[in-house]
């Protein structure tokens, strides 16, 4: 935040720091839900614990937005950990990790530890977590540590084989799990998963929990489902399994998050009442293995081996009981070999594609038009022979 703000406590006041300096270049981000304008310059940062030192950043200070802050929020901007193809406004903008890998020659991996299962959703910050720059930390985890191929440098793009609801396979092809992509990003509340995928999902858990009766809207997240505050509504839905391809492509390994994860608390609904909303949604354009998943799990970028890692998390407790398994290895022989698309479009091609269509588009409607004006010289008398074909489409394809 760079100006003040009614949803932020605080704001980076750039005329008062003595180390800023501004590079006058603007930047946009829009997300899918809300979006914000600033300007981009770099800063000096220190690491508070383990790395010495003071490092040159680059710093994008938030000057307009719109349904970005919210409501309650302890947090003032975000942190962006994906690759460089993403940054804004181009790629070639080093992004906040390469800088501390390059400056502090710390090695090229980072893991996250997110606390909060079965615990209100209340945006406070007030759960808990770790993020670690440089490396893993033993003491974070339980077992041992899956890893997964990262299949595309960008987001952390990952494939996934399979799904099973109540330990039922959903069947579908695998490559709708992974359309247009399946990733894995901290940033993204829920578990969001393509339109097809997540009706299957839903029409699963409804079969298979213990409610015969249940309102759409809570599915769809437009309600929320209330109990009793002494009852507990979890052991009413099953287990939810997502398989993922081990670094050994012949292999795969599962995580699984109990209810306590994906059916979530909210606070401060009614005295006797204890109200949850679904932490699922249906999604246009990627599964996205968000907050709702990772928080059972300690999660490892490890992006000098591109790979992605995941451990159980001590703190992906309720009431004293894991609510997050890992299990493995499975055999692959039942799926495909390849089940994410051989053409990857990164988001700047799409638009560039979309931009030459619509400038074709233009020219044929511009020739159509000239056609129509020009008066017509002979008449034509269909007989019984001609064929008149009069069928047309739209064909609308939204490409980002």
């Amino acid at each position: 935040a760079g100006v003040p703000d009614p949803d932020v406590t605080s704001y980076f006041n750039t005329e008062l720091s003595s180390t800023y300096k501004s590079q006058g270049i603007d930047v946009t981000v829009k997300y899918s839900q809300g979006s914000w304008t600033g300007v981009l310059g770099t800063d000096v940062i220190t690491i508070p614990k383990g790395i010495d030192g003071s490092y040159t950043i680059n710093i994008a200070t938030i000057l307009q937005s719109e349904n970005f802050f919210l409501p309650g929020v302890k947090w003032h901007g975000i942190l962006g950990l994906a690759y460089d193809a993403l940054a804004k406004p181009s790629s070639s903008v080093e992004t906040f990790f390469d800088s501390l890998v390059r400056q502090a020659k710390i090695p090229n991996i980072f893991s996250l530890q997110m606390c909060g299962a079965g615990l209100p959703v209340s945006g406070s910050g007030t759960n808990g977590g770790s993020l670690v720059l440089g490396g893993i930390e033993p003491s974070l985890y339980k077992g041992d540590i899956w890893y997964t191929p990262v299949k595309e440098e960008w987001y952390y793009q990952v494939e996934i084989l399979k799904l099973e609801v109540g330990g039922q396979n959903l069947e579908l092809d695998c490559r709708e799990y992974n359309a247009d992509k399946a990733i894995v990003d901290s940033g993204t509340t829920l578990l969001r998963l393509p339109q097809k995928v997540f009706s299957a999902v839903v029409q699963a858990i409804a079969h298979t929990s213990l409610i015969q009766e249940f309102s759409s809207g809570f599915w769809t997240g437009s309600q929320l489902a209330c109990w009793d505050k002494t009852e507990r509504p979890w052991s009413l839905f099953p287990k939810l399994s997502i398989y993922l391809r081990d670094e050994n492509s012949s292999r795969s390994f599962r995580i699984s998050i109990l209810p306590q994860l994906y059916i979530q608390p909210i606070l401060g609904i009614g005295e006797n009442l204890q109200c949850y909303r679904f932490g699922i949604s249906s999604s246009t354009n990627a599964l996205v293995i968000g907050a709702t998943v990772m928080e059972g799990f300690y999660v490892i970028f490890d992006r000098t081996q591109r790979r992605v890692g995941f451990a159980v998390s001590p703190c992906a407790e309720v009431d004293g009981s894991p609510v997050s398994e890992i299990e493995g290895p499975f055999t692959t022989a039942d799926v495909a070999s390849n089940c994410v698309s051989s053409v990857s479009f990164h988001e700047p091609v799409l638009w560039i594609a979309s931009y030459a269509l619509m400038s074709l588009c233009g020219i044929i409607l511009l020739v159509l038009i000239i056609l129509l004006l020009i008066p017509p010289r002979c008449q034509h008398r269909y007989t019984d022979n001609d064929v008149v074909n009069d069928e047309s489409s739209l064909v609308r394809h939204r490409w980002k």
